[in-house]
């Protein structure tokens, strides 16, 4: 069930993502502080030598740079989420490029040991029963290198379909990059039932709290 989100002036809201699935799933909106204390371990995550190919980076990342890219993706809007299991961070996620209608997805279970769980894609329905239900989007898109079989294997169980559109190869970062995309209606007919057992709530932070303004990490894709 999503519930309805009220805003106050003055307020920039940031919201929280449940699921209980048997296990404790939560997509938590992160304050400036949360980033600070998390970004060691998830520079970690990134720097894991097996995710750092999927996600195409060449060097290591330290935890300012981390806290530099939460501090990009807040500047130009996006959306950007931890991604939680009974309490414990095991990766993170965002919609980025966001307008009224449509978003780019990225999402990265980072923790190699909750790898292979399933995770990714019930995560991937929080996000885009928030995404659909709550921002009220049409169309999400993604970009995944090809050598990243997990990511499209993920993608295309929330419903993507491959799209060559203009549109979509705006999202693409390298023209090897596989793009897809995924419209509203597609969602609710796959993952109705699930989607309808996410609760959003909002967490309350005042506009004068933001992330250190930096550079963003590249080729965060899938």
């Amino acid at each position: 069930m999503i519930r309805r989100i009220g805003y106050r002036r003055g307020v920039r809201p940031r919201f929280i993502i449940e699921l209980d699935d048997g296990d404790r799933l939560r997509a938590v909106e992160p304050t400036p502080p949360d980033i600070v204390k998390a970004a060691a371990r998830l520079a970690s995550f990134y720097n894991d030598a097996h995710n750092r190919e999927m996600l195409a980076h060449d060097e290591d990342l330290s935890a300012r740079d981390v806290v530099a890219h939460y501090g990009a993706l807040g500047k130009e809007g996006a959306r950007a989420f931890f991604l939680e299991i009974d309490g414990r961070l095991v990766g993170d996620a965002d919609l980025r490029n966001l307008n009224r209608h449509r978003a780019e997805v990225a999402i990265l279970v980072g923790d190699r040991s909750m790898q292979g769980r399933g995770l990714g894609t019930r995560f991937g329905i929080m996000l885009h029963a928030f995404a659909f239900d709550t921002l009220k989007l049409r169309r999400t898109y993604a970009s995944i290198i090809p050598a990243n079989v997990g990511s499209l294997r993920l993608f295309e169980k929330l419903g993507y379909r491959p799209d060559t559109s203009r549109t979509a190869r705006r999202f693409a970062d390298d023209p090897t990059d596989v793009t897809l995309s995924l419209d509203s209606r597609r969602f609710r007919e796959l993952h109705g039932s699930v989607a309808a057992r996410v609760q959003v709530g909002q967490r309350e932070v005042t506009r004068r709290t933001r992330t250190r303004r930096g550079g963003s990490l590249r080729g965060r894709r899938g």
